[in-house]
């Protein structure tokens, strides 16, 4: 599965995913870092000290991801605003 627009590659497989019980919410370019992430927290009871580094790496991942999207929001609202001024100095001419 390949997300369009986006610079990362799916890692972990559908089957990896429903077997690690990834929730649907969360599989995206980044599930391949939260999977050893549960399980790390499920051997550690969920201790909120524990499985720091891999939490840390995980966030960073969707960090990016977001700041990809809000990268390309950008993109497309600079192209429609700039579409709309040339739209606008279009019916001024006439």
């Amino acid at each position: 599965m390949e997300v369009p627009g986006s610079s990362k590659k799916m890692i972990a497989t559908q089957d990896e995913m429903v077997a690690a019980r990834v929730p649907l919410g969360y599989r995206d370019q980044c599930a391949h870092l939260l999977i050893p992430l549960n399980k790390c927290r499920q051997a550690e009871f969920f201790l909120p000290w524990k499985c720091e580094d891999e939490r840390h790496v995980y966030e960073k991942c969707e960090y990016e991801l977001v700041m990809e999207r809000m990268l390309a929001m950008q993109k497309i609202r600079e192209e429609e605003a700039k579409a709309k001024q040339i739209k606008l100095q279009g019916t001024a001419l006439l």
